[in-house]
């Protein structure tokens, strides 16, 4: 308020003018407006969404085992592997490996399903599955830095990042990246660099809320009284603006003034977030937190959280897989089943599959699938060849991903690996296409989301990025 020359009525006035679609000028759109605390100040185009829900499925979901059907490795079943074969990460490549599980044409679109996904499958058109994704690694964390920044290594923001920092949030009272665990799940490798704003304002780090803890974030319920806290705080805060101006209005210290402020209001919307006590009996039963599988409920808890934090306005919702150890799966990579893949996929997949279904229909039937849109992905697929008896290595050179939501032309697949499932040959992706395609649903050009850092125009993409046309409504 200090440095705001028109004074608190009027800054008042136009955060909820702003809040509420009002105050356009120039003629534009309600719907043109962008936060205060966007770095962008209006759209490039009409968005299709708001908010972004991503799914990952840390460890490697084999792709020939769910979404990309490869008939061809039944027929070569146990022989070796007809082409050249690319180094593994453990170089311990057996023969060609037939899917142990059964695809079938869904929906009214008949996108191919595996039985992993039986109540994904029921919503098959409303998916558009990408079969040609690529990324240049093959080893979980550099994979996982470049599937959240673009990059194979920390430093850079996250994509939650580069969102809220681009668009801002509709909700003060929350963080505009929030990443949700429950139970045992933990950071995928990488640690919570994955998360990280990197060299934007750290405002705009990921927030990990604990979904089925007594506290989802550590000492978010108050001490004492709340008049109290906040003299403490306005206390602190007078040194804090001494400090800001010494400082000649450090970006990175003013971030970090804001984020008091922002952690001082968590303290009653995440408790209010967190209380699922209104929500219905069926409700529960649709998302499957009633599972007498422990991994299923905490997983299905933090679908339903992501639906509460879209009706609450945040920009990028991140969810966190559990490990049940199977086949090398273990609590950072659930997915990675080098061995027993057959066993550890079926019990991923159990864990994900209703829980996600419910996500979508959720959405759908509240009116808010529309605004949203769903990223499914991993950081890399699997081999058609086994590793040992009946596991398969890391596949980065075709893989598949879907999405969901507003924009997206459901019940389509685009792009193709060749018919062992082994590159990506028609249609090529990137990652940094995946984000592109992202942005541009926001309403981003994502040649022009940048941030000026050591002497270049940085941005989520790169140099890199094409906008997948062919999976827009």
């Amino acid at each position: 308020m200090e440095r705001c020359s028109t004074g608190f009525g009027a800054a008042a006035l136009t955060a909820m003018m702003q809040r509420n679609g009002w105050g356009n000028t120039g003629g534009a759109a309600p719907e043109a407006v962008l936060p205060d605390d966007a770095a962008l100040r209006t759209f490039h185009h009409p968005p299709k969404v708001k908010h972004v829900i991503f799914c990952y499925m840390s460890g490697g979901v084999s792709h020939v085992d769910s979404f990309d059907p490869k008939p061809k490795l039944e027929a070569l079943h146990g022989q070796p592997m007809p082409v050249q074969v690319e180094r593994t990460q453990f170089n311990r490549n057996g023969n060609v490996m037939a899917s142990p599980f059964t695809f079938k044409p869904s929906g009214e679109s008949g996108l191919p399903i595996s039985d992993m996904f039986p109540e994904i499958a029921s919503v098959a058109d409303e998916l558009a599955v990408v079969r040609s994704m690529t990324t240049p690694v093959n080893e979980h964390a550099q994979g996982n830095f470049v599937m959240h920044s673009g990059f194979p290594f920390m430093g850079h923001p996250s994509a939650g990042a580069w969102c809220s920092y681009g668009l801002g949030s509709e909700n003060e009272n929350l963080p505009g990246f929030v990443v949700l665990q429950s139970s045992n799940a933990v950071v995928p490798h990488g640690g919570l660099s994955l998360f990280s704003s990197g060299f934007l304002p750290a405002q705009h780090q990921g927030s990990v809320l604990k979904a089925d803890q007594a506290e989802a974030i550590r000492n978010v319920r108050p001490r004492g009284l709340r008049d109290d806290q906040r003299r403490r705080m306005e206390f602190a805060k007078s040194f804090d603006q001494q400090f800001l101006n010494q400082a000649g209005g450090d970006p990175q210290v003013e971030a970090a003034i804001e984020n008091y402020e922002t952690a001082f209001r968590m303290q009653t919307s995440v408790p209010e977030l967190c209380d699922i006590s209104d929500e219905s009996e069926s409700t529960r039963r649709q998302y499957g937190l009633d599972s007498g599988d422990q991994e299923k409920a905490a997983y299905a808890r933090q679908c339903l959280l992501a639906r509460r934090l879209v009706e609450r306005g945040v920009r990028f919702i991140e969810l966190s897989c559990l490990t049940k150890g199977i086949g090398a799966g273990g609590a950072a990579n659930p997915w990675d089943q080098h061995g027993d893949l057959e066993k550890g996929h079926r019990a991923m997949g159990f864990q994900v599959d209703q829980p996600i279904a419910a996500l979508i229909k959720d959405l759908r039937a509240r009116g808010l699938l529309d605004e949203t849109l769903i990223v499914w992905a991993g950081e890399f697929g699997r081999t058609p060849f086994s590793q040992g008896s009946n596991g398969r290595d890391h596949n980065p050179q075709g893989f598949s991903v879907w999405l969901a939501g507003g924009g997206i032309k459901g019940g389509t697949w685009y792009g193709a690996t060749d018919e062992l499932g082994y590159h990506a040959i028609e249609n090529r992706c990137t990652v940094y296409d995946l984000w592109a395609t992202v942005l541009h649903l926001l309403g981003v050009d994502h040649e022009k989301l940048t941030f000026r850092y050591s002497g270049r125009d940085m941005r989520l993409t790169d140099v890199h990025g094409n906008v997948l046309t062919g999976i827009l409504s």
